[in-house]
């Protein structure tokens, strides 16, 4: 079976890419993919059909959408969509809006414990469907992003992973748009002709939140570097933890020079370098 354009053949590409580089799915797998509406879980979710209808392994997909409370949110839509396309599709109707309005102060930013509660109704709910991987739709700019504001705004070096197992050790998720750019996930949403829908949080595309400001930061930098995110991407597969200043990496007390034999002295990384005496030094005989 062909693909039905260029842009699904690239997506399919990338997101197999991602499948292998971090073995993702395995035969007999049940993925849940979690299907907020918007343009990136809707792309996850279309490319994953695509793929295990190609796949040499079987695997199956439900779509989850967890709804916040938000009475903008069109979940109905949601529904008809994936029965139309013959998804399986649950939806999960929770509170979490309103447990946002109690605990955080004005003018705080929801989005970050609004994932975490989303988050726990995800494993929740995969636990009671029988889903032994969870599959989310955070793409390549997503990564980016998180690094720079972790870098910028918590003092942390870390992004997220493509793969990672809960802290309970019950649940495996995975981002197989990794290497997925954010405007190829919008273009193909738009390409398949799924309808993208907002959450229905008033915080949601406000463009005075942080996560924007990277965004806009990211195309200046394109703007006079067009390849910065690919080299930013790559950078988070190319760590030099010698070169950072984590004593949890580099403990200090291990940092110690070993003894080396008479003649030779410590270099750079690559190795020692061989000291040379008076009587190894080549004189340029008198004219």
């Amino acid at each position: 079976m062909a693909y039905r354009s260029e842009m699904e053949s690239r997506l399919a590409k990338k997101t197999t890419k991602a499948i292998v580089d971090y073995q993702m799915i395995e035969d007999g797998d049940l993925i849940m993919v979690g299907l907020s509406g918007g343009k990136d879980s809707w792309a996850l979710l279309q490319i994953l059909d695509v793929l295990r209808r190609k796949a040499p392994i079987t695997f199956s997909l439900i779509a989850v959408s967890v709804d916040s409370g938000y009475k903008e949110y069109k979940h109905e839509l949601i529904a008809s969509t994936c029965r139309a396309r013959g998804w399986d599709y649950r939806i999960q109707h929770t509170g979490i809006g309103q447990t946002i309005d109690d605990i955080l102060d004005d003018g705080s930013t929801p989005c970050s414990l609004c994932a975490r509660l989303r988050r726990g109704v995800l494993y929740r709910i995969a636990g009671e469907v029988g889903a032994n991987k969870i599959a989310l739709g955070h793409h390549a700019d997503d990564f980016i992003e998180t690094l720079l504001l972790n870098l910028f705004f918590a003092g942390a070096l870390k992004a997220m992973p493509a793969k990672l197992v809960s802290d309970d050790g019950a649940h495996v998720v995975i981002r197989p748009l990794v290497y997925v750019e954010e405007d190829e996930a919008r273009a193909y949403a738009k390409e398949c002709e799924l309808p993208i829908i907002g959450c229905g949080c008033p915080a949601c595309g406000d463009l005075g939140r942080q996560r924007q400001r990277m965004k806009r930061l990211l195309m200046e930098l394109e703007r006079e570097h067009p390849d910065v995110k690919t080299s930013m991407l790559k950078a988070l597969s190319n760590v030099a933890p010698r070169h950072l200043l984590d004593t949890r990496l580099n403990p200090p007390a291990e940092l110690r020079a070993k003894t080396v034999p008479n003649g030779v002295r410590h270099g750079s990384d690559t190795g020692p370098t061989p000291v040379r005496h008076r009587s190894d030094t080549c004189r340029t005989p008198p004219d």
